[in-house]
């Protein structure tokens, strides 16, 4: 609970007077969650919700349109995908939700599964852990889409503007924008297109731990995990027909901040 009581200071330093505090994917499959419920409410006085990964989906997207129609002129509708470490979040609508689906395809979930053999992960994957991995990702997709349009409803006649959250997305951002260090103004709301997607999964798909370690963008806790990511990445643009995704630093956190706003 080290996290919580630094939560703590904070709080008690910016004098804030609403908290609200929100578990996701990670709380939801957890076998030690009233014992993690307990301590967040001794720690902070709050009690965490759980939430579902529905309403994970609204907070996200939240949080990633509200500027869009603005200063960003990117108009909607939009596909808002939210490529976590456990789950994947798929939000569409224009000035509201209209269609939210959480599915359990996340870059740590599909590397725990697929990459690791006797707890170590494979450097770099094979073709067929690669290729199961996209068997995950296709049958998650499947399932998504008997709630949110997904098939063909970014191209660009359709008008569905693909925005994607996380740090899988912003790493690849990162990566496809040459920057020499992560920094969050450049990436914010900068459009990566498909064949950079693309050519970028590939890379990371094909170089050692050692090597994706080396870019400069990656933090060190995605490293084992950024493969994956760009996958599911990749496979959601190639299934929506987008030609290029939006990124944007603004996610759940920002939808939750606006929901006691």
């Amino acid at each position: 609970f080290a996290a919580c009581r630094e939560y703590a200071e904070v709080i008690r330093e910016l004098g804030a007077e609403r908290v609200r505090f929100v578990a996701t994917s990670a709380s939801r499959d957890a076998e030690n969650r009233e014992e993690f419920v307990r301590g967040v409410m001794e720690i902070l006085g709050v009690e965490p919700e759980v939430i579902t990964g529905d309403q994970e989906a609204e907070f996200s997207f939240t949080g990633a349109t509200k500027e869009l129609m603005g200063r960003s002129h990117v108009p909607g509708p939009y596909l808002v995908v939210d490529i976590g470490g456990g789950s994947t979040e798929f939000v569409e609508g224009g000035e509201g939700v209209r269609a939210a689906r959480s599915v359990d395809i996340g870059c740590v979930r599909l590397t725990e599964r697929h990459l690791a053999v006797d707890g170590r992960i494979t450097d770099p994957p094979t073709e067929d852990q690669i290729a199961a991995i996209k068997r995950d990702v296709d049958t998650a997709l499947d399932l998504a889409e008997r709630t949110v349009p997904l098939t063909r409803a970014c191209r660009p006649a359709d008008g569905h503007a693909l925005v994607g959250l996380a740090g899988s997305v912003t790493t690849v951002a990162g990566i496809a924008l040459g920057l020499a260090e992560y920094e969050s103004s450049a990436i914010h709301h900068s459009r990566i297109t498909l064949d950079q997607v693309r050519e970028i999964t590939g890379k990371l798909l094909g170089s050692t731990h050692d090597e994706r370690a080396r870019i400069p963008v990656m933090h060190p806790g995605r490293v084992d995990v950024i493969g994956a990511g760009a996958l599911i990445l990749l496979s959601i643009m190639e299934r929506t027909g987008a030609e290029e995704v939006v990124v944007s630093e603004h996610d759940i956190l920002d939808g939750i901040a606006w929901s006691i706003a």
